[in-house]
């Protein structure tokens, strides 16, 4: 498995009832690497997070994790793999440290050695000075950040992001997005993150195009608008979802 990229998605198809949420949607992200899983609202990057997640199991198709079937070998999966929730997850009255070492717990990971991760995790986070206040006294930016520190306490290896920067003013959208960034660039972390604000990707992203369940495109993002013949990846996804309209 040492050369198995760090998520294989193969023709993934889901339904709810008759409405088809993801429809043969193949995509490798390699290992140490950044992708923009990119689409509106109702495209589908919901769903396809939660198969990857364990959170539901695929109608079709297969997702695998470091060459480890995700309905097959869920343990061996999921332990490679970060997660953060679009929706807030933190106990706002436990302290930072708590909500880590809780974390730990989950992953077997005894108070000692938590304490130790949860600090170096903290720390790379930029918030170390934080780690005994309450969850519910930081920012909506700073808890961004813990959720990040406290999904890669146990060393994943790929980290999932779902519209992290949600309800986040501008500087702190970009603060968070950087941060990911540099653990990709320092630490060799992959990362695929979802979202529908096409500024917040870059020329030379990976991007997944997503749209009413269908993959529109795949590629570098400047590869993407080149294909379009647009000048930015902006451009290319307007004209990628309007023509799958007709």
């Amino acid at each position: 498995m040492t050369d198995a990229p760090a998520l294989c998605v193969r023709n993934l198809s889901h339904a709810y009832g008759a409405r088809k949420a993801l429809v043969d949607v193949s995509f490798t992200l390699e290992r140490g690497s950044f992708a923009m899983l990119l689409g509106l609202n109702g495209a589908g990057k919901s769903t396809l997070f939660s198969i990857v997640t364990g959170l539901y199991s695929a109608g079709g198709g297969r997702v695998e994790l470091f060459g480890f079937d995700i309905a097959k070998e869920p343990g061996e999966a999921l332990r490679r793999l970060g997660v953060v929730f679009q929706a807030r997850t933190l106990d706002l009255e436990l302290s930072v440290t708590q909500n880590l070492l809780y974390h730990a717990a989950l992953h077997g990971i005894g108070p000692t050695e938590g304490k130790r991760l949860a600090r170096e995790s903290l720390a790379r986070a930029g918030l170390l000075d934080r780690a005994g206040d309450k969850a519910r006294d930081l920012s909506g930016g700073q808890m961004r950040r813990v959720e990040i520190a406290r999904a890669l306490l146990h060393a994943p290896k790929l980290l999932l992001l779902d519209e992290p920067t949600v309800g986040l003013d501008i500087k702190a959208r970009a603060d968070i997005l950087e941060h990911v960034r540099s653990l990709v660039r320092d630490q060799g972390l992959a990362v695929l993150w979802t979202t529908h604000l096409i500024d917040e990707v870059e020329s030379g992203d990976q991007v997944v195009v997503l749209h009413q369940g269908k993959m529109l495109a795949n590629g570098e993002a400047a590869g993407i608008a080149s294909a379009q013949g647009a000048a930015t990846i902006g451009e290319a996804f307007e004209r990628l979802t309007a023509e799958a309209q007709r």
